[in-house]
């Protein structure tokens, strides 16, 4: 007989946790169970030991999860090979047995169903073939030794209605599923996680709350697909201090446990922990090259990253991908598969678009589709570009980041003279922050074969003494040579919208030397900033500087 119909969906799957719904009384109770829960204890292998065994610190859990994978790892291979060579040697005889795998080394639970000890026999069954999931590694449960048995009352109706793993197994129409006593085989290392499960099933609390006891649970509320426990796990872990050690751990837990929505905050927090510690990439360099993929992926993602440009993050991401992987296939791989859609190509200049064609890290048909992208998505209107990037969207190719130094649009020109025509783009909260001593530069742009830049100050008028804007254009440093310029700085204004001159000038260049007009709108920085400026259209400040270069 059904004890639920599995289309119920148990309330308790979605409460906090509550005095109302406490049941510890009756757990281990005889008067308010109607199974007999037997718990074999077995002797742990190396590679069945849990990873909290012996911690303290997140710290020495991760390092036991990653000693952990290695040995294993190891262990694989030497069996590998000897498969490998058994398999040679009797390759003309017909196979006789069923082979072991040794896939997933991380043990399922062992469960049987056995009549009462009057009945005389014992059914047993894999939960994985009526009653959930298996696997062939419990071979090895079934070769270690019992070090000790632990009998406790339950009551099955309370255990199915947290766990499917249970309703299955009670409720999955066979003989034995009606039995009164369930065996229950576990490794010795997880014996604290389950009876920490099985309370909190009843008591929905834990009274557990260290960091590596409580992945230990979150573990065990997976393999018993506890999702409750699962939720109450991650809010407690989401609660302590977190580490760059602690949200690496949280990233690379097991596939099942990261595919959990109830694990998604979790992840989630250990994403903006790394993205928000590591958004000066360039001052963290050394430990940023050292982190682990689901590490750089959560730093990429980030809108937040301090980087002069999109072309410091796509050096980065190459620098980083040649050191962890060698091997040109590889690299291509992940570039392609993973870390290629975190870079934002639509905002690197075009002197960089041009290496990445050239360069053999990325599949030239994926290079060839992203600097495509990326021409088109920079001639449209700023209009258009921002109808493609939708706040609500997972894809943050076409979204900008917080760059420091602001990206320009440049045509250019070799006739009659060298001559370019900047568009810089400044929206009112940046000018906002600039006041009252700020200033924000402009991605650089080449002409003649050296680098320029522009530059927007909130600066003092020397003659008023109020603050002001003020539009500068330097050269950046390159040897001795000096250029002549003709330069024009223009805005956007209102009602036509069109683009109307500010200041002309001509400068003389060398490097590092720079040139403007301290109070481009001749107006206060308060008219410059008022709501009724004629200067912002839409929120976004429109400036153009078109500069000739006659080389002396």
């Amino acid at each position: 007989m059904k004890l639920f119909d599995p289309r119920t969906i148990m309330e308790s799957d979605f409460s906090p946790g509550g005095k109302d719904r406490d049941f510890l009384f009756a757990f281990n109770n005889d008067n308010f169970s109607d199974r007999v829960l037997r718990i074999e204890i077995m002797d742990s292998l190396p590679e069945n030991k849990s990873d909290g065994e012996g911690c303290t610190t997140i710290a020495d859990w991760a390092r036991n999860r990653k000693r952990r994978r290695e040995d294993i790892k190891k262990e694989n291979a030497a069996e590998l090979a000897l498969y490998r060579e058994e398999h040679i040697l009797n390759c003309n005889q017909p196979d006789t047995e069923d082979g072991v795998a040794y896939e997933n080394q991380d043990e399922e639970a062992v469960a049987m169903i056995e009549e009462s000890p009057s009945g005389g026999g014992m059914l047993s069954s894999r939960v994985g073939d009526e009653a959930g999931p298996s696997n062939d590694s419990s071979w090895s449960m079934e070769c270690s030794t019992v070090l000790r048995v632990k009998t406790i009352h339950i009551s099955s109706p309370i255990l199915a209605a947290k766990s499917p793993y249970f309703y299955k197994l009670f409720s999955n129409g066979m003989r034995e599923s009606e039995q009164r006593h369930v065996t229950l085989r576990i490794n010795a290392s997880e014996e604290a996680a389950l009876m920490e499960l099985l309370n909190f099933i009843y008591s929905e609390t834990l009274s557990t709350t260290t960091a590596p006891a409580l992945l230990d649970v979150l573990m065990a509320a997976d393999k018993f697909q506890v999702a409750s426990c699962m939720r109450y796990c991650s809010k407690l872990l989401r609660n302590l201090l977190m580490t760059p050690e602690s949200a690496l751990l949280y990233l690379e837990l097991p596939s099942t446990v990261l595919m959990a929505d109830t694990v998604q905050p979790l992840t989630d927090a250990a994403k903006q922990y790394l993205a928000a510690r590591y958004k000066d990439i360039t001052k963290y360099q050394d430990e940023v090259l050292n982190l682990p993929l689901a590490g750089i992926e959560a730093v990429l993602s980030s809108d937040d990253l301090q980087v002069a440009s999109e072309d410091v993050v796509y050096d980065f991401v190459l620098k980083w991908a040649r050191a962890q992987y060698p091997k040109l296939e590889d690299r291509r791989d992940v570039l392609g598969s993973r870390l290629g859609r975190l870079i934002r190509f639509p905002y690197m200049t075009c002197r960089k678009l041009k290496k990445v064609l050239a360069s053999n890290d990325f599949d030239h048909d994926l290079a060839s589709k992203v600097v495509l992208e990326a021409l088109f998505f920079k001639a449209e209107t700023p209009h258009r570009q921002r109808t493609l990037t939708p706040e609500d969207s997972t894809n943050k190719r076409f979204v900008e980041r917080a760059y420091k130094y602001r990206p320009v649009k440049v045509v250019e020109f070799d006739i009659p003279h060298q001559q370019c025509i900047v568009y810089l783009d400044l929206k009112r909260d940046e000018c906002a922050n600039l006041f009252p001593s700020g200033r924000v530069y402009s991605q650089a742009f080449h002409l003649g074969g050296q680098g320029f830049f522009l530059s927007a100050h909130c600066n003092m008028d020397q003659q008023s003494s109020f603050h002001c804007f003020g539009l500068f254009l330097g050269m950046q440093e390159k040897g001795s040579v000096s250029f002549a310029v003709d330069y024009e700085f223009a805005a956007r204004t209102k009602p036509a919208g069109e683009f109307v001159s500010k200041y002309k000038g001509n400068y003389t260049f060398t490097g590092g030397k720079a040139v403007g007009y301290r109070n481009l709108f001749a107006m206060p920085w308060t008219s410059f900033m008022a709501e009724d400026s004629l200067y912002f259209i839409n929120g976004i400040l429109h400036l153009r500087a078109e500069l000739t270069i006659k080389q002396h």
